[in-house]
């Protein structure tokens, strides 16, 4: 393999690991920052009983969070896999 070519798969490597995080963190501050300035407006709605935006602070901000982490280290493995730098099982 030369050079060049390993500097290629590299960059192409790094370059979605970057749009991958950079899509988790605008999803993280979506729920963390976004979601709970609104809350007053979600408020308006009710899910399970209780007001959708206390519900979506107190529980569903932590299931997005969850699931988020779940997703983005899928996908990781996935990127690092069609790379080569998955762990060998």
């Amino acid at each position: 393999m030369s050079a060049n070519n390993a500097d290629d798969v590299r960059d192409r490597y790094w370059a979605k690991t970057r749009n991958l995080t950079i899509v988790v963190l605008a999803l993280w501050a979506f729920f963390a920052l976004v979601i709970p300035a609104m809350v007053s407006t979600l408020n308006q709605f009710t899910f399970l009983g209780f007001p959708f935006g206390y519900y979506m602070i107190a529980q569903g901000s932590l299931i997005a969070f969850v699931v988020i982490i779940w997703v983005q280290n899928w996908r990781q493995d996935a990127i690092d896999d069609e790379f080569g730098f998955g762990e060998e099982e």
